[in-house]
């Protein structure tokens, strides 16, 4: 006779349990054997040599889900980050679910380079992790992807992120393609006519520095065409990294029509102003640009009013090479899985836009059912075993050398913060750990 397996337990006690799914908010404990959620709130049979994990003062989770990454694999050559590198990164920033962009080398645009992903993040164990695919061929615009063949290959989301779709006539047809393939469609909103030579935000830092305009309107105008060609296609269409406040408006107008249109704000664009790039070079340099306090409190209202109802990062690692040349020459954008959820902490919560519960399914539930994954994102009996255990009143500093991200291209370097992913639970099995254990 065969060795029957032993299970595995693990046992989170007197944490703050916030499932916003089904709105479950109270003290108590939650039991883990293998992979799967077996008891929320009141544990009566604890199976013997189960790991005990004190979470009192501290909040337990569903496990933390990012839309929007870049971990650069494949590459053509050696670069900054890789599945394995970014993976371990997301479970140290307490994430158990991340969705990556396709603007890779080659560019993720075949069911091929999708299941290898797949494979690859598999292996490594430390992330779930789902491949975007794109919406034309190598990101040009010019031809469509093959998308029933990558979302069949498991594509989580269509999208040329890096870029934008530009023909009207190529838009409908993704739009029409994502929506018979049940995906939605992540929009990278840049006109690139309103942007020819721009790098940052257009206005009185923009001219004081002499770098070239990049305005509003190059984000709302795709925003408006994209969800004027949807209205009698009703593909789920998603904003990606918001930065003007002009947007929140158009999104709502959509949504009040009936439109699934959503979007997203990320850390950066809550926290810093085009200000940054004076002092922070081109640490403060993003696409889209950081724009100004107005932009910020527009964003920060959309999120309260529940217009804006995802948060994730653009994790997007570069070497620090290509940060080092002139403003205008520089890589566009940043790292921050690692200390993202203390920059929400410090944008939204401490500012009384929102409250915990709210903030967490903008992590977890919202972002699950942007991309259809129903069984991710909630704490519930029998389900996925993803969790995440945060202290919110950690005190700490964020120092990019300390980053499992290879990448230290972060403008927060130095921050003083508080409130940190100390556990990170991905099936059942341990990613990331500070916390304290014990057996019983």
């Amino acid at each position: 006779m065969g060795t029957i397996p032993t299970m595995t337990s693990i046992l989170l006690q007197h944490g703050r349990i916030i499932d916003p799914h089904s709105e479950f908010d109270a003290v108590g404990d939650l039991l883990i054997t293998d992979n799967r959620i077996v008891a929320i709130g009141t544990v009566e049979n604890i199976p013997a040599e189960t790991e005990t994990i004190d979470c009192t003062d501290c909040i337990v989770s569903p496990g933390l889900i990012d839309i929007h990454v870049h971990f650069r694999e494949p590459s053509s050559g050696q670069h900054e980050e890789t599945i394995a590198t970014g993976a371990a990164a997301a479970a140290a920033g307490g994430f158990t679910t991340v969705c990556t962009m396709p603007n890779t080398t080659p560019a993720t645009d075949t069911p091929e380079i999708i299941t290898n992903a797949i494979k690859i993040a598999k292996n490594v164990g430390k992330c779930r992790v789902l491949p975007t695919g794109c919406a034309t061929i190598g990101r040009q615009g010019k031809e469509l992807a093959p998308i029933s063949e990558m979302t069949k290959a498991g594509a989580i989301a269509i999208t040329d992120d890096g870029d934008v779709v530009e023909d009207d006539a190529m838009m409908a047809s993704v739009l029409h393609a994502a929506c018979e393939a049940d995906r939605c469609f992540m929009q990278h909103c840049q006109n690139p006519k309103l942007t020819i030579g721009g790098v940052m935000h257009a206005g009185e830092v923009q001219e004081a520095l002499g770098y070239g305009p990049w305005p509003r309107e190059a984000e709302e105008s795709v925003i408006a065409r994209d969800l004027a060609l949807n209205k009698n296609i009703g593909c789920a269409w998603h904003a990606q990294h918001l930065s003007s406040g002009g947007s929140v408006a158009i999104i709502e107008a959509a949504q009040q029509a009936g439109q699934r249109a959503t979007g997203e704000a990320s850390p950066h664009h809550l926290l810093l102003t085009d200000e940054a790039c004076k002092t922070l070079g081109t640490m403060a340099k993003m696409n889209p640009p950081l724009r100004s306090q107005k932009d910020i409190e527009t964003i920060k209202d959309g999120i309260k009013r529940n217009v804006i109802t995802i948060l994730a990062t653009d994790h997007a690692p570069h070497t620090q090479e290509s940060k080092d040349l002139p403003f205008p020459d520089a890589s566009f954008g940043i790292v921050g899985i690692e200390c993202a959820l203390a920059l929400y902490i410090k944008a939204l919560i401490d500012d009384d836009i929102i409250d915990w519960p709210e903030m967490l399914a903008m992590m977890t539930s919202n972002p699950a059912n942007l991309i259809g994954r129903s069984d991710l994102g909630r704490l519930s009996i029998g389900g996925k075993a993803d969790v995440t255990v945060i202290n919110p009143r950690e005190e700490w500093t964020i120092m990019a050398s300390d980053f499992l991200s290879p990448a230290r291209n972060c403008p927060f370097n130095g921050w003083k913060v508080h409130g940190r992913a100390i556990l990170t639970v991905l099936g059942g099995k341990i990613t990331f750990s500070q916390a304290k254990t014990t057996s019983c």
